[in-house]
């Protein structure tokens, strides 16, 4: 016997026997409904894992079933059959939440093959939901099995329950995008689209076009109209990085987005509603920004109905090793090379090492050791010399902070490559900072 239930919801009493009796042979436990009270009862009595509604019914429209559904029973796909099918019904019920629409008359082989793919859509769901409540989140990319990394698991999953908007903090390097990632796809939103933006990489006078859109004429080059990040994303997730780095006349503009549900394309005066979930990450510190009037207090409160902090590399234990061994195979796979072991040693500076760049850093360099790696085991004299480095002497302890200040930020300048940019964004400064650091005399 098949565990599936299906709730099969229309008024005609031919239409419920013809798709009971096609699907009675697949073993699904069937219920059916010629009304929507009785649906119902049915609905909060067995949670089914699919319904099947008519659009047109005399007590209830079929896009009103599904908007309840959506709204308490968010496990539970949909699909819509109808007698009187348009382009707009269609599109309509898309919109709403159904998963599929087929019209009258159907043959069994449209029915069977919309409702095996209605609930392997809800499965995956199932499966997404498991993930993180029970493991380290490998489904996502994300590996650990920290204290830590496992309450910011059990985070993600009542956050995925919901669809208020969500805060992701943690240094540069620990994998915001990934925990917005994993919000999305464990939701009801994962078969809907998620949008990533990183709005520190968007010129300013270009984000507000990118994000929400333009019509034609609105600006020299908008030869056409043109939809956003938004538009884009309608229906699904959005996920907006380094939002710290937006203006105070986006912040406004943001904060009336998410208020209103709505966006104005550039050159235009008509609102353009949307149904979107917005994740948003910083790794600065957006309460202390408010304090200092570089970031709108009314927009923080907004964003701040969930948190999820990601904690530092340094701060994950034997997570640090775990990664490391998993990065070791992820590129020896790639490189068809042997996964090399380290060595105790290394992996006590592994251990010790302060991880300035998190997780990325600690991927790069696994990833630089294993292309270089030729002997099957990677040793202490294969590290960079910053990651060597100790105080060897009694005078060493006698340095400055400023002396010890400059050697830092020169071991990351050598790890970077000289890269500055780089450089800069591991030591959590700008590129100013970071010259006046070095040649305070200038």
């Amino acid at each position: 016997m098949n565990d599936k239930r299906i709730l099969i919801l229309d008024d005609n009493n031919v239409t419920r026997d013809v798709i009971k009796r096609n699907l009675s042979t697949s073993g699904y436990q069937l219920y059916t409904a010629g009304n929507f009270d009785l649906a119902k009862e049915i609905l909060h009595e067995i949670k089914p894992e699919l319904v099947i509604t008519d659009l047109k019914m005399p007590d209830i429209s079929g896009l009103d079933v599904i908007t309840f559904i959506t709204e308490h029973f968010k496990n539970t796909e949909i699909i819509v059959v109808t007698g009187y099918p348009t382009i707009d019904s269609a599109v309509d019920a898309v919109k709403l939440g159904a998963d599929d629409y087929i019209t009258k008359p159907f043959t069994d082989v449209e029915l069977a093959s919309a409702v095996k793919k209605a609930l392997a859509k809800q499965a995956n769901k199932q499966e997404f939901a498991r993930e993180i409540e029970t493991g380290y989140g490998e489904k996502f990319g994300m590996i650990g099995n920290s204290d830590k990394m496992q309450e910011v698991f059990r985070t993600i999953k009542k956050a995925s329950e919901i669809n208020s908007t969500v805060l992701i903090t943690g240094e540069s390097g620990t994998g915001k995008e990934l925990v917005a990632r994993a919000n999305h796809y464990s939701g009801f939103r994962a078969a809907a689209p998620f949008v990533p933006i990183n709005c520190g990489a968007i010129p300013e006078t270009l984000l507000e076009s990118e994000l929400f859109g333009y019509v034609k004429g609105a600006f020299t080059g908008a030869y056409t109209t043109r939809e956003g990040f938004f538009q884009s994303a309608n229906r699904g997730t959005i996920f907006l990085d380094e939002i710290s780095e937006t203006s105070i006349m986006m912040q406004i503009k943001l904060l009336r987005v998410i208020q209103e549900k709505e966006v104005y394309m550039v050159g235009s005066n008509q609102p353009h509603k949307v149904d979107i979930r917005i994740i948003v990450a910083s790794n600065k510190d957006l309460y202390e920004l408010v304090e200092l009037n570089k970031f709108r207090e009314d927009l923080f409160y907004r964003l701040n109905v969930l948190t999820i902090n990601i904690p530092p590399l340094r701060e994950r234990g034997t997570d640090i090793l775990i990664l490391a061994n998993h990065f070791a195979h992820k590129y020896a796979d790639e490189f068809n090379k042997t996964v090399p072991t380290f060595s105790d040693e290394v992996l006590g500076i592994f251990s010790n090492y302060n991880w300035p760049g998190n997780v990325r850093e600690l991927e790069n360099l696994v990833h630089r050791l294993v292309i270089m790696n030729e002997c099957g085991k990677i040793r202490k004299a294969d590290l960079p010399d910053f990651m060597k480095s100790k105080i060897s002497s009694l005078s060493d302890i006698k340095r400055t902070l400023r002396e010890v200040e400059v050697e830092h930020i020169k071991n990351v300048l050598e790890y970077t490559g000289n890269n500055k940019s780089k450089a800069a964004k591991i030591l959590h400064i700008d590129r100013k900072t970071l010259n006046n650091k070095l040649n305070p005399d200038n």
